[in-house]
């Protein structure tokens, strides 16, 4: 393994993590928005930020992580990609913010209308953060981001349709890995009746995600061959993972095995977004910049990992330690 490959693996990890972790985070927000009102609304909103609450902003981390990774080890990709796609990324990073805000002092403030309004507002940034991710995902997928700083069209990069179908299919994916994760988390709590509304929910979102992969997969066709043909050649064994994955988790989740559903469905998750690394492989953008006409300089690559490993070294224990911690929480 080459240098360059180390390091586009390592950002690459980074984006997994991301959507697995950052996702459900994300996807929390979209089943506390149609949790409904009275009693039964508030147990699922109360489980929901009992299950977020402490690793929510943690979570964030792999984003900083693929972001600073980007702009050390690949520049020109980073130039290329923030300076075209600038719009979303002001919509998402607001989004953070604003979803952040809202769940923090939701849980603070005592008069009916406050809770509303910021109730309404970590849900709304819970659905379009992930949505502006997946449509800055879908221009680069798609080839709409040309090399270079500036030199692509700032709207239709992002606002076309497999942009657009990405982004779906981001909300969609988030929605379904939050429901499979609070399936579980609703199991440790003893409360059946909230493990049969999340189990519903997450099957229901498991239909709906295949539905909006299926037919991302029918524009790719159209509108991004080159990409189309990665994910039948290079990509299939990944699409293939991805897809039993997939089916492997309803299985679980129909047959009450919540946490090795949990597993599977971040694996297909994680298979869908390898394959598409593979698809588009040795390029970042399109046919025009590959992996290594991105990097930076051998001596950069190289002290760039290092300090990667010395980093992970100490933060992933600490992770791996606060998850540990509050999943013996829930057991007590």
């Amino acid at each position: 393994m080459t240098l360059v490959e180390a390091a586009a693996g390592a950002m690459w990890l980074g984006v997994i993590l991301y959507a697995l972790f950052g996702g459900a985070d994300f996807g929390a927000g979209f089943w506390d928005l149609v949790a409904g009102g009275g009693k039964q609304g508030a147990k699922q909103r109360s489980l929901i930020e009992h299950s977020i609450g402490p690793v929510w902003e943690a979570n964030h981390v792999w984003l900083i992580f693929v972001l600073v990774v980007m702009w050390t080890c690949f520049p020109v990709l980073f130039g290329s990609i923030t300076s075209t796609l600038w719009i979303p990324f002001t919509l998402a990073a607001f989004g953070v913010i604003a979803r952040g805000s809202a769940f923090a002092f939701r849980r603070v403030v005592v008069e009916a209308w406050q809770k509303r309004l910021l109730g309404a507002a970590f849900t709304f940034s819970s659905i379009v953060t992930p949505f502006f991710f997946g449509t800055i995902a879908g221009a680069v997928a798609a080839g709409r981001v040309p090399e270079g700083v500036g030199l692509g069209d700032t709207i239709t990069s992002w606002w076309s349709p497999v942009p657009i179908m990405t982004g779906l299919l981001a909300v969609t994916m988030c929605a379904y890995l939050a429901a499979v994760y609070l399936t579980a988390d609703a199991r440790r709590t003893g409360d059946m009746e909230l493990v049969t509304q999340f189990r519903r929910k997450a099957l229901g979102a498991a239909v709906v995600a295949g539905i909006v992969a299926g037919g991302g997969l029918m524009v790719l066709h159209q509108k991004a061959p080159f990409l189309a043909h990665g994910l039948a050649h290079h990509g299939l064994p990944f699409v293939i993972a991805s897809v039993a994955g997939g089916v492997i988790a309803l299985g679980l989740l129909h047959t009450h095995y919540f946490v090795a559903a949990r597993i599977f469905a971040a694996l297909a998750v994680a298979a869908l977004l390898t394959g598409w690394a593979a698809a588009q492989y040795p390029y970042v953008l399109s046919t025009h910049l590959t992996l290594s006409q991105a990097a930076a300089l051998p001596s950069v690559l190289k002290a760039t990992l290092i300090s990667l490993g010395v980093g992970a070294a100490l933060l992933v224990p600490s992770l791996i330690w606060l998850y540990t911690l509050f999943q013996q929480a829930d057991n007590t």
